[in-house]
């Protein structure tokens, strides 16, 4: 049976996470983006915590004909948001495998970046061997719609035209690569001025000399997001409530960033407006992707240190939980922890796998196990007010 206590953090992950999923689809820079953002900002307020935003100006991808020819079948898909595009007439040509002499090549791909066939596919988009490329969501779920791949290269795009498109379709684009059928494509975006916002907010401790704690979170992404990011903004908010409430001896920053999908974007303007703090802080907690998940979460943690290890060993035995893996310590980490590895400084990181990632399908409530979310968000709660008071004095 559940404590009062577990219910009422149950409560709040529920409430956060389905508010978050409802707003709709969160791209950075779009009006859902930045409709977002002031909702994260009146939550940080109602725990009687200031928040901040801190905004900027950028180029947004404005998809406006997205689309795969084969006969007299359309199939609609979404462009990859770091490559070259077409006009409005778009490119006619043979298609094939990946690789092959086709004028627009065909790979099937997982939306991760370190999947073999993404690598398969950086490596043709740099030799620019085809005119363009067709990239198929490997999953079959029944649901319409693309796992999309992030856009690692948002601000320096290269390569050919690159559309995505869902799995339903992979039986009739075989059978055009059967017998090299003369196809269409068109994938024609253009760059829209646009804003994002980073959400911010400090609570002070009593030694505002020591070493501060920062908590950092993503809050964009390109679908609903409800497993993906829901989580992680939800343990953002109950760490704050927490530290709040536990006068801390240390500083805490708090921030949620968005431009997750194109690059990290907006964690990028973080560091670069805080250069000091990578080394600076104490430790870096890192809410990651996917820990809310309910098909095939698989957590990983990642840490900089044993001494980070040793921080949070106590709260995982204490709420029951085991990880699936472990990034290897001083292996380049994934997500944001990979920002603040490369600049040498101290983190606890959690994120895992998903079997809706980057899916339209990633909804509330079906996509969440809010069960097991909760004993993640009570550990990384426990963690962050022990951090936060302690002196090493």
């Amino acid at each position: 049976m559940k404590s009062p206590a577990e219910r009422a953090i149950g409560t709040a992950i529920a409430e956060i996470i389905s508010e978050y999923a409802e707003q709709g689809i969160h791209r950075t820079g779009t009006d859902v983006d930045n409709q977002s953002a002031d909702w994260l900002m009146q939550r940080i307020e109602m725990l009687d915590v200031s928040a901040t935003d801190t905004a900027f100006e950028f180029q947004r991808l404005q998809p406006i004909t997205t689309r795969l020819l084969i006969g007299d079948s359309v199939i609609l898909g979404e462009p990859l948001y770091d490559c070259h595009y077409t006009d409005g007439s778009g490119i006619t040509g043979s298609i094939g495998e990946l690789g092959s002499n086709a004028d627009i090549g065909v790979i099937m791909a997982l939306p991760f970046d370190a999947a073999p066939n993404v690598r398969l596919l950086y490596k043709a988009r740099k030799a620019a061997q085809h005119k363009a490329i067709v990239v198929v969501t490997d999953s079959q779920l029944p649901e319409e719609g693309a796992a999309l791949l992030n856009a690692e290269d948002f601000t320096a795009p290269f390569g050919p035209p690159v559309l995505q498109v869902a799995n339903k379709h992979w039986i009739a684009i075989q059978a055009a690569i059967r017998v090299r059928l003369q196809v269409g494509l068109v994938l024609h975006c253009e760059y829209v001025k646009a804003t994002a916002r980073n959400v911010e907010a400090k609570i002070k401790g009593s030694r505002p000399e020591l070493a501060p704690i920062v908590v950092m979170t993503p809050r964009s992404g390109w679908w609903v997001n409800a497993s993906e990011r829901g989580g992680g903004i939800a343990c953002f908010l109950e760490i704050m409530r927490a530290v709040k409430s536990s006068r801390p001896i240390r500083d805490v920053i708090f921030t949620a960033n968005t431009g997750h999908e194109l690059g990290h974007t907006g964690l990028s303007l973080f560091l670069e407006n805080n250069p000091a703090l990578i080394k600076n802080a104490h430790i870096w907690m890192h809410l990651g992707a996917n820990f809310a998940a309910k098909f095939s979460p698989q957590v990983r943690l990642q840490y900089s240190d044993d001494e980070s290890v040793a921080s949070l060993e106590p709260w995982l035995k204490q709420n029951g939980l085991t990880p699936s893996a472990v990034t290897p310590i001083g292996q380049r980490p994934l997500g944001e922890a990979r920002n603040v590895f490369d600049g040498q400084g101290r983190f606890v990181s959690i994120l895992g796998g998903n079997g809706l990632f980057h899916h339209p399908a990633d909804r509330w409530p079906a996509a969440v196990d809010l069960n097991v979310t909760t004993k993640w968000v009570t550990a990384f709660v426990q963690l962050a007010v022990a951090e936060a008071g302690i002196s090493n004095s």
